[in-house]
């Protein structure tokens, strides 16, 4: 493992939306839910600034979430995690997660040679559009080192290499461990083990370069044009030990004709990966995701 010398750029961060948080919640259907919310927060003196919510029929299940600002509310965290534990948790039986969104997501890219999904991230985060700390770019090749350097990234590189990953993923840990609340694989191109995916203990956020579930596996885009396909795409999911299965975040496509070579699949393919993956994150960052059974739920 080597660390690549850090240049003395400052990335630019997006502005943190003081005295505002986020809070999500899912369970089980019941009357009462958006009121018991409302009554609680106004109780508390907090505007609700947006409130999205959704209730699947197939299997009585809840969705919602809500954003709102108080003044002070760091302070008053504590006091106002309890008193929804009492009367969502105990009352209702659901399930939240309130989080201050003052404080960014801290969030660990692993990438290897292919550069563009890497390098959109580092530029659209440089820009203010994604509200994430990034923590650290990892890499089983040195070859984006000098370009993760000029944004002012932390770069390792950890090679991986043959059939035995156990090395590389107690690495990949070490690094890793209480410092990230995600972790984004832009086309990092090797296959996490069931344990280390169970270990890292936060979400994992992959890009796959096709519209899943068709053609999945190695060379998508040779088995597209193959096919004769006339659109192809990309899919933003979470991962688990279920390879490519994970629930999906985001989809795109893009229109391709019998025209188009293999080479320019591959770039238009790329433009689809860069857009999903970017949309991906920062749904996640803004909670806006909601994971449930296979599927996830996606608020505007």
């Amino acid at each position: 493992m080597t660390l690549a010398p850090q240049a003395d750029v400052r990335p630019t961060f997006v502005r943190p939306q003081t005295d505002r948080a986020s809070l999500t919640i899912k369970g089980t259907d019941r009357v009462g839910i958006v009121a018991a919310v409302g009554t609680l927060l106004s109780r508390r003196g907090a505007n609700i600034v947006s409130l999205d919510q959704y209730s699947d029929p197939q299997d009585d299940a809840y969705f919602q979430r809500t954003v709102f600002s108080k003044p002070g509310l760091r302070a008053e965290l504590p006091a106002l995690r309890e008193e929804l534990r009492s009367r969502l948790k105990d009352d209702f039986e659901l399930d939240f997660t309130l989080r201050d969104m003052a404080t960014p997501k801290r969030v660990a890219i692993f990438a290897s040679k292919s550069d563009h999904c890497l390098l959109d991230l580092l530029w659209r985060h440089r820009r203010g559009e994604l509200p994430v700390t990034i923590a650290m770019v990892i890499s089983n090749h040195p070859d984006t080192a000098d370009e993760v350097r000029t944004f002012g990234v932390p770069f390792f590189h950890v090679p991986s290499t043959g059939p035995d990953k156990t090395a590389a993923e107690a690495e990949h840990l070490r690094l890793l461990g209480g410092n990230v609340d995600f972790v984004v694989l832009a086309r990092y191109m090797q296959i996490l083990s069931g344990d280390f995916i169970e270990r890292v203990g936060v979400p994992i956020i992959n890009i796959h370069h096709s519209f899943l579930p068709a053609f999945v596996g190695a060379g998508p885009y040779t088995k597209a044009k193959g096919r004769g396909v006339k659109l192809i795409g990309a899919t933003a999911h979470y991962v688990t030990e279920d390879l490519d299965e994970g629930p999906i975040i985001e989809q795109d496509v893009a229109r391709v004709t019998h025209a188009d070579s293999v080479a320019e699949l591959k770039r238009r393919g790329a433009d689809v990966e860069r857009a999903v993956l970017s949309r991906a994150v920062l749904w996640h960052a803004e909670d806006r995701v909601i994971r449930h059974s296979h599927h996830t739920i996606v608020f505007p």
